[in-house]
């Protein structure tokens, strides 16, 4: 069978699980659903590592005489993504095939669900090998429509509709704007092929074309200010669809901006990579700065794919920089740093979500401010958290620190440009990814303190426990390669090199590559080695102190002698400082008046906050009511009176007479 035969048959198996999971029973339908994901991402993945291994592949699908011979290319860049999809969502729905028993009472419900995760999966796949405009934009709108579906499974509720209303409007303007710079170059060039996007912007330099795809594709992956969907749609999403979303789907809009930008001529880089690194650093600070105020554990979390998104940015905008001047090194440590921080951030933001998952499970809240003592009664869930926590905040011996300095060691490398725009703008960012870090740290220490320390804030109605192993198990997968990667980065350089390759990377870079190999190499060294001498140190702990006697009391209680749970630190309190700090972002919406200084006995009262959405607030729901405001000036139009609506095609008729007779038309 033909190349273009196998990858066709992913699609008879989607059919076939769409058609089976129906009819099987309930217990079953997630696992049909999970081995129809493990075949064709077998299947999708065996080309993936062939095309990393023969620098790509290429053949083409016959679909008509309306769309004739559709282009199925999987070069170095397909592969990456092709290979974090199949194994993001294979993970994602191992972890759902525990986290939906408790909705087995709704057999149609979830058998739409689990067909929906079929063609969700799929569609992502096909995305990164179609290089055909049209054919594109139809498996654009499945992953839009199946993923939007899949937000909406509790559609009973209205916060889920509306988060699901919302997205869909959204993604749907990306698609607009996608079709519109689609249609530019066809217009051009009489051709839907990609590759004449490459021509396109040979003979005609355009940034208002670029920043269409951009603009389209900016939307899917959440950069500012086209984020605005991912805070709806993260919590309400169930959390296996919600860890696949934000460790993928989001990152197919940064494939769809790298296949962009590997079709750039070299003239128009050096501006739109500044441009790129500029909106990349004001995402990631807007993201981890909003991410630090919410004690919504989900929406914390989405908030934290906007920061690394704008990591991932920083990268791509230092990559084309590098590019641009002709400093290989640069151009290396940008974009291999951003497409393995797209491999990292999948790992530890899924594992994030599966966390918040299971403690939503046993607890059924996911706001942090009713939680607190849960490392007690779910160590597992508690563990996973902190290094996923830990990963995600940049530090050793964890895969996210590896990706982040290689971002570093790009921007430090750019210092030393002799322009001294490129000098600014590198130092700059530098200082805005370490703010990033930093905030990231803050999160997650007021998030794990929060939730996973201290004694529970209030009582739920069953004691917590923890999840079943089949929830565990990916989560367990998950972690290994978490650490793997810190340990051993080494590993990924001939993948991550034919990833790096469509953007520009060519056999005479052959002394910046090793330089990478080293630095990447020295990272697990040191990795490895902290490790190892924590694990000596434990040891030798444990040997000197094995005949010690433990004695077990409580603290000093600072004179409290009735000590509450209300008495400990709220994330709310935790973060109150720093949201004074930049109250111009974090705009707070309250209902309580602040007790004045000299108020020594203040009377009971009550108190109702939340934090408003900057660009949601300031901006989107100012235009929207003026355009309702607009709007309602011709509501006179519609009356409700027969005899005016016939009125009204009275003189249309006459409006079109008259024209005909003028010659208007």
């Amino acid at each position: 069978m033909e190349i273009s035969g196998w990858l066709s048959s992913t699609w008879l198996v989607a059919i076939a699980a769409i058609v089976a999971i129906p009819v099987l029973k309930v217990r079953l339908k997630s696992w049909f659903a999970t081995f129809a994901i493990l075949v064709s991402s077998v299947i999708t993945g065996a080309f993936a590592i062939m095309a990393i291994k023969s620098n790509g592949l290429e053949t083409y699908l016959y679909a008509g005489r309306f769309f004739g011979e559709i282009p199925l290319r999987i070069d170095g860049l397909s592969a990456w993504f092709i290979l974090i999809v199949n194994f993001t969502s294979l993970m994602g729905a191992l972890y759902g095939v525990g986290y939906m028993k408790s909705y087995h009472e709704q057999p149609r419900n979830l058998s739409f669900h689990w067909s929906l995760f079929v063609i969700f999966h799929l569609s992502m796949v096909w995305v990164c090998m179609v290089q055909h405009s049209l054919a594109f934009l139809i498996f654009w709108e499945f992953m839009s429509l199946s993923s939007m579906l899949l937000v909406m499974f509790e559609h009973q509720k209205a916060e889920t509709l509306k988060a699901g209303i919302n997205y869909l409007i959204q993604m749907h303007l990306g698609v607009a704007l996608l079709t519109v710079a689609f249609i530019w170059v066809y217009a051009s060039r009489q051709s839907f092929d990609f590759r004449e996007i490459a021509f396109f912007f040979d003979n005609n330099p355009s940034l208002l074309l670029f920043f269409l795809f951009f603009a389209g594709f900016g939307i899917k992956a959440g950069f500012i200010p086209f984020h605005t969907w991912l805070p709806y749609a993260h919590p309400a999403a169930p959390s296996h669809v919600s860890g696949v979303m934000s460790g993928v789907i989001v990152k197919m809009g940064i494939y769809g901006i790298l296949r962009v930008v590997s079709y750039l001529s070299a003239g128009s880089l050096l501006l739109i990579g500044e441009i790129i690194l500029t909106v990349s650093v004001f995402s990631a600070l807007y993201g981890i700065l909003n991410a630090s105020v919410h004690r919504d554990i989900k929406k914390m979390l989405a908030f934290c794919t906007i920061e690394n998104i704008g990591i991932i940015g920083i990268g791509i905008g230092m990559g084309m920089v590098g590019k641009s001047t002709g400093n290989p090194y640069i151009m290396l440590a940008g974009f291999g740093g951003a497409l393995l921080h797209t491999l990292n951030h999948s790992l530890f933001k899924s594992v994030l979500f599966f966390a918040a998952g299971n403690i939503y499970k046993m607890t059924h809240t996911r706001n942090m401010e009713h939680l607190g003592g849960l490392i007690r009664r779910m160590p597992f869930t508690a563990v996973a958290f902190l290094i996923g926590a830990l990963a995600i905040g940049g530090l050793p011996p964890f895969n996210g620190f590896v990706s982040e300095f290689l971002i570093y060691s790009g921007l430090i490398e750019g210092i030393k440009s002799s322009s001294p725009e490129i000098s600014t703008l590198m130092i700059m960012s530098i200082a805005g990814l370490a703010m990033a870090g930093g905030l990231s740290l803050i999160t997650f220490t007021k998030t794990f303190g929060v939730v996973f320390l201290g004694n529970p804030r209030r009582q739920t109605a069953h004691e917590p426990l923890e999840v079943p192993a089949i929830m565990q198990a990916p989560m367990i997968l998950i972690l290994a390669l978490i650490v793997a990667i810190g340990l051993a980065p080494g590993l990924l350089l001939r993948p991550l090199m034919a990833a790096i390759a469509p953007l520009g990377l060519t056999g005479g870079v052959s002394e910046p590559v090793n330089s990478t190999f080293s630095l990447l190499s020295s990272v697990g060294f040191a990795s490895g080695f902290v490790v190892v001498l924590v694990v000596i140190l434990l040891l030798l702990k444990k040997f000197i102190t094995r005949e010690a006697q433990v004695d077990v009391s409580p603290t000093w209680g600072c004179g409290y002698i009735a000590p509450d749970a209300g008495m400990q630190y709220t994330g709310k309190s935790f973060s109150k400082s720093l949201a004074k700090l930049f109250s111009m972002v974090a705009i707070e919406e309250k209902k309580y008046k602040e007790i004045s200084p000299g108020n020594i006995f203040p009377k009971k009262r009550t108190y109702i906050a939340r934090y408003n959405e900057f660009f949601e607030t300031m901006i989107i729901d100012k235009a929207l009511r003026w355009m309702l405001s607009f709007f309602n000036l011709f509501l006179f139009i519609h009356n409700g009176r027969i005899q005016t609506y016939i009125l009204y095609g009275f003189f249309f008729i006459l409006l079109v007479l008259a024209g005909s007779v003028l010659n208007l038309f």
